[in-house]
C-alpha cells in the first residue's frame, strides 16, 4: 500500500511563533487601490503591527504615502517575511525572486485562495518556511486578541457572554 503526503499549513502555534520572530514584511503585489484587500492589509499591517513593512509592484510609485518597489531585489533589506497578493500563475516567479535573494526571507506566506504544494515543497527545500492559504491581517489580529467575526480588530477580548 503507498501512502501519498500532502503539504500541510504549519500549525497554529507555529504561525505565531513566525509572528512573533518578523520584524519586516514585504507585500508582493500590494495594490494602491483601497478596495483591494492588499491595501485594507497593509493599512492593518502599518497601524497594529511593529513590522517594518515594504511594497512591491511594478506599476506603483507610492501606496499609503510609502514608495514602492518594482521587485524584491530592489527593497533596501532582505525582508523575514514575504506576505504575496498575486495570481497563482505569477507564484512561480515569485518564489524565484524570493529565492534569489541572500540571504533567503525566512517565510513565504500566500494569501487566501492561494495554495500549491509543489511551490512550498521547493520553498522548503531551500529552507524557507511557508504558510499558505492564510491571510497575514488575519492571522496578526488573531493571535494579538480581540478578531471580530468579519475580520476586523474589535480591541476587546472577553469570554463574556451579551445579554
Amino acid at each position: 500500500m503507498t501512502t501519498t503526503t500532502t503539504w500541510q499549513n504549519p500549525p497554529a502555534w507555529r504561525r505565531q511563533q513566525i509572528l512573533r520572530d518578523t520584524r519586516t514584511v514585504a507585500m508582493v503585489g500590494a495594490s494602491p487601490n483601497p478596495a483591494r484587500a492588499s491595501n485594507f492589509v497593509a493599512t492593518y499591517l502599518l497601524a497594529s503591527t511593529g513590522f517594518e513593512v515594504y511594497f512591491v509592484n511594478p506599476n506603483a510609485s507610492e501606496i499609503l504615502g510609502r514608495p514602492v518597489y518594482p521587485s524584491l531585489a530592489e527593497l533596501p533589506v532582505v525582508p523575514d517575511l514575504v506576505d504575496v497578493f498575486r495570481r497563482p500563475e505569477d507564484l512561480p516567479g515569485v518564489l524565484d525572486e524570493v529565492l534569489g535573494l541572500d540571504p533567503h526571507p525566512r517565510t513565504f506566506w500566500l494569501q487566501f485562495g492561494l495554495f500549491d504544494a509543489g511551490l512550498a515543497t521547493r520553498a522548503e527545500a531551500a529552507g524557507v518556511e511557508v504558510v499558505m492559504d492564510r491571510c497575514l491581517k488575519v492571522e496578526h489580529a488573531r493571535f494579538a486578541g480581540g478578531l471580530h467575526l468579519a475580520g476586523f480588530n474589535t480591541g476587546v477580548i472577553t469570554s463574556r457572554r451579551r445579554d
